[in-house]
């Protein structure tokens, strides 16, 4: 799907494309790859991962990284995998933000795996998020309250990241 929409869909990189767009997300973890840091999404009301919109910016990774210092203050970040960790179509409900409704669309998101010292200091950004915290691997999974991220992206993610040795 993410293909498809690569070649035929104009402005797929755009979130003014209302049924889908690209996003990218990034799961980080710190260098013992034993802790994920999640930040507390405001729209939601769940902890999640951290990313967003492309916003016209094909450099999906680059994407990532400034999501990640955006959302969480942290500024030493590094790329642990040459490329995609994890590809995903996700469904997004329909919500308020800055009192304007967005309906219902697709991300069609890259994931990229990202590692951090979880003794930098961590800062919220008060427009997306009210907390950002290090959590273990399990405890990351279970701290999201939205079942289909929980059951099928993040324990994804673990798993995956368990086949990849810290440096």
């Amino acid at each position: 799907m993410i293909l498809e929409c690569l070649e035929q869909e104009k402005n797929i990189f755009q979130r003014e494309h209302k049924g889908a767009h690209m996003t990218a997300s990034a799961w980080v973890v710190n260098p013992d790859r034993t802790k994920v840091l999640l930040v507390y999404h405001n729209i939601y009301n769940s902890w999640s991962w951290m990313g967003g919109h492309a916003d016209g910016e094909q450099d999906l990774q680059s994407v990532a990284l400034r999501e990640v210092q955006e959302e969480s203050g942290l500024h030493n970040i590094r790329l642990i995998l040459d490329g995609i960790f994890s590809l995903e179509s996700l469904t997004v409900d329909g919500h308020w933000k800055h009192g304007a409704y967005v309906s219902s669309h697709l991300h069609l998101n890259l994931t990229y795996l990202l590692e951090a010292s979880e003794h930098e200091p961590l800062s919220i950004n008060p427009d997306e998020n009210s907390g950002v915290a290090w959590f273990s691997l399990d405890d990351a999974v279970q701290a999201s309250s939205e079942p289909w991220f929980r059951d099928h992206i993040y324990t994804k993610l673990n798993a995956k990241l368990k086949n990849i040795s810290p440096s």
